[in-house]
């Protein structure tokens, strides 16, 4: 059975979104073909930059808790990760605009993007010798970096980052379930020496960068779609 364990934990995370996908007051089936646009870019990024990643052991996956089945030499769970994942954060933004519509701090949300913009490139300058710590905050650095250029504060980057806060406790959760916090050997295994080592509990604390980038992407994509 423990071959089925993290295909398990993606379906027990995409349940209920989807489920609730065909909620009359959402209606987020309607917004799949913008969701899955955003996702399929923020992929062209992310499964590159993983399958590079696990060939040189900045991580790398224990063969037991996976089904069998690879492309490009990841689990295929691993390509569903992105999709999964993102889905429920996409579904998540969605439903805390509809109950939160006047919800919306430009100011602030453009000062917290430019802060955390240049917090990430000064780590990413100093962190050199670090591949994980390198790409992620260098990356996620200039995705932030570019929110003030396209005005997203103005339209949707409050509520992003009130999604980013909602979704991280879940985000950790699931990432704790693959980094070993239920199970004697984790699912994903870091080499410690290409990031901070520093973990939240089993999870290096450059995951939840890594969240950020990719929802960076997903929206930007998303809502541009969205709007046509």
């Amino acid at each position: 059975m423990e071959k089925y364990y993290y295909a398990f934990l993606l379906l027990a995370s995409i349940a209920v979104p989807m489920i609730r996908s065909f909620e009359p007051r959402i209606r987020f089936w309607r917004k799949w073909p913008a969701m899955f646009a955003g996702i399929f870019v923020m992929m062209l990024v992310f499964i590159p930059w993983d399958i590079a990643f696990t060939r040189h052991e900045v991580w790398s996956f224990n063969y037991n808790y996976v089904l069998g089945f690879y492309i490009s030499n990841l689990p295929v769970e691993e390509w569903l990760f992105f999709v999964v994942i993102t889905y429920c954060i996409v579904f998540s933004y969605e439903v805390l605009r509809y109950f939160f519509p006047k919800i919306v701090f430009p100011q602030f949300s453009l000062t917290l993007t430019v802060i955390l913009g240049v917090l990430f490139i000064v780590l990413a300058v100093f962190n050199t010798h670090r591949l994980y710590t390198l790409v992620v905050m260098s990356l996620t650095g200039i995705l932030a970096l570019l929110q003030p250029l396209l005005k997203t504060h103005k339209t949707w980057l409050t509520h992003f980052f009130l999604t980013y806060l909602v979704m991280l406790a879940p985000f950790l959760l699931v990432n704790g379930a693959l980094t070993g916090s239920f199970t004697e050997m984790p699912v994903v295994s870091y080499d410690d020496t290409q990031n901070f080592g520093i973990r939240i509990f089993t999870i290096p604390i450059e995951d939840s960068v890594y969240l950020l980038g990719m929802m960076f992407i997903t929206f930007m994509v998303y809502e541009r779609v969205k709007k046509s």
